[in-house]
């Protein structure tokens, strides 16, 4: 997901000035790609996941029922006061979910769209302070049912948001001050404490230009299936991370201004792309540079193996950016067989008929994979601007949320599967420095050119076109101007 202002310089003429995120550029009209813009869809997500611990042990435990929600009266929407009666009545007096856990699933998750966390709990309090006056102790017992279902399940909502820590701490002291001393233990969010949490991201290590890493020497003594398969805990370490929260903050504002999660993930695919470009740049000669290029698309496989599409698009995407395919004496040193696979790599990531190919394959694999994940959420950015959300009479279209519900979390459940592999830390470690990258997108044109000048002449290879990644549809670059593709240590 290219972030990046193009720099375009007099030397390159087809540099563009800001480029769509994720896009190859290739110029309408022309078959010559846009210098400057990168190549893939980069967006790797980070945030934990959450991890569910059991409640406190003096506590009877919630016991969600999952059960699809059956829209109903609810296709025509509700108001948000509705919602919340609805969710709270789901609780039974033992705090058992009944029918229509999936509705205080979506309430409790997708709320942000609608209200603020902090204001949803003061909502909540105002109905157990009423509740209280009335002497109505079963549903003062539901409300803190409710919120007790929102602490355990989501409960780094409660390490995020500070007002909403807030908030929880004053409704506690309400209802101890009322004497509910068995109300006041299902409130008690200090189990949140003791639990494993991992938000927290490493330092940046900030771009020093005068200070290039050395090419890593990692690529040589790895063999294809080991390195698809250290890359893809890298993938997955960063992609196990994503929140229903992280979604929602760049589906809502466009832009991953205060995400430094998402930041650091499309920083992870940058250098991935760029890692790519570099290794094969850095050989003298055409015969070198095309078995560089024949190993990493033998790494594709693998990664295609692995389900990985996410690196895989990393990947395909450096061997397509114009700095390697404009090579053509590389090109003509690498085999006809390789050059098919290739092919069929650049047509299966081909966002033709919207990624039509990748789609169908994605949904025929099982268990272990790691999606595209720029195709997913321009999914939810369409589906999001596609439906009001609103109804007649001012109601919140539920039937939108159940959709982005679903959308999210089967993105979420992914999380939950380890990946398939056993990866040594070591190495690890060694990968992640080597895709730390400091190179600018000329510098990267100007490698390319002293390898193969410009009249360089040479048999054009059937791998000629490159290929057309669009994560998204808005142009972030132009508009935030943000820079990545220089720190991928996550």
């Amino acid at each position: 997901m290219g972030y990046r202002r193009s720099t375009g310089t007099a030397q390159h003429p087809h540099h563009t000035a800001s480029c769509i995120m994720g896009t190859i550029g290739k110029k309408k009209g022309t078959h010559r790609p846009a210098h400057g813009c990168t190549t893939i869809p980069r967006l790797a997500l980070e945030l934990k996941q959450i991890i569910h611990c059991t409640s406190h042990p003096k506590l009877p435990q919630v016991t969600p029922i999952r059960v699809m929600m059956p829209l109903g009266q609810l296709i025509k929407g509700a108001s948000l006061d509705e919602l919340i009666q609805m969710c709270i009545q789901t609780f039974d007096s033992e705090g058992n979910v009944c029918q229509g856990s999936e509705l205080v699933q979506i309430m409790l998750t997708m709320h942000g769209f609608l209200i603020p966390s902090a204001d949803l709990l003061n909502k909540l309090r105002t109905l157990y302070e009423e509740a209280l006056e009335k002497r109505s102790l079963i549903f003062c017992l539901k409300v803190c049912y409710f919120v007790r279902y929102w602490i355990t399940e989501l409960w780094t909502m409660f390490k995020m948001d500070q007002r909403l820590t807030q908030t929880m701490e004053e409704f506690q002291e309400m209802v101890r001050a009322e004497g509910e001393e068995s109300h006041w233990r299902l409130l008690d969010t200090a189990q949140i404490n003791s639990r494993e949490w991992s938000r927290k991201l490493t330092q940046r290590i900030k771009p020093n230009c005068s200070k290039k890493r050395k090419v890593s020497l990692l690529f040589d003594h790895l063999e294809p299936q080991e390195l698809a398969e250290h890359l893809t805990y890298l993938e997955f370490k960063s992609f196990r991370r994503i929140s229903f929260s992280d979604y929602q903050n760049y589906i809502v504002n466009g832009c991953v201004k205060d995400n430094p999660t998402m930041e650091r993930s499309i920083a992870l695919c940058n250098g991935i792309s760029q890692w790519v470009q570099l290794m094969v740049l850095s050989r003298p000669t055409p015969q070198l540079r095309a078995e560089v290029l024949t190993k990493f698309i033998h790494v594709a496989q693998k990664l295609q193996q692995l389900q990985n599409f996410n690196t895989l698009m990393a990947v395909i995407g450096g061997l397509c950016h114009s700095s390697i395919s404009r090579l053509k004496e590389t090109s003509s040193h690498v085999s006809h067989d390789v050059h098919k696979v290739l092919n069929e790599m650049t047509e299966l990531l081909s966002s033709c008929r919207n990624y039509d190919n990748y789609r169908r394959v994605y949904n025929e694999c099982s268990n272990f994979k790691i999606p595209i994940l720029g195709v997913h959420l321009k999914d939810l950015i369409s589906l999001y601007e596609a439906m009001p959300d609103f109804l007649e009479e001012k109601k919140i279209n539920v039937p939108k949320l159940h959709s982005m519900y679903n959308h999210i979390n089967e993105l979420i459940q992914l999380q939950n599967i380890a990946p398939p592999l056993d990866a040594n830390m070591d190495l690890v470690h060694l990968l992640t420095l080597s895709l730390d990258l400091y190179y600018t997108e000329d510098e990267m044109y100007e490698l390319s050119y002293a390898r193969e000048p410009r009249n360089h002449r040479a048999p054009v290879s059937g791998t000629s076109d490159y290929l057309y990644i669009v994560s998204f549809h808005l142009n972030f670059a132009s508009s935030r101007g943000l820079h990545t593709g220089n720190n991928t240590n996550s």
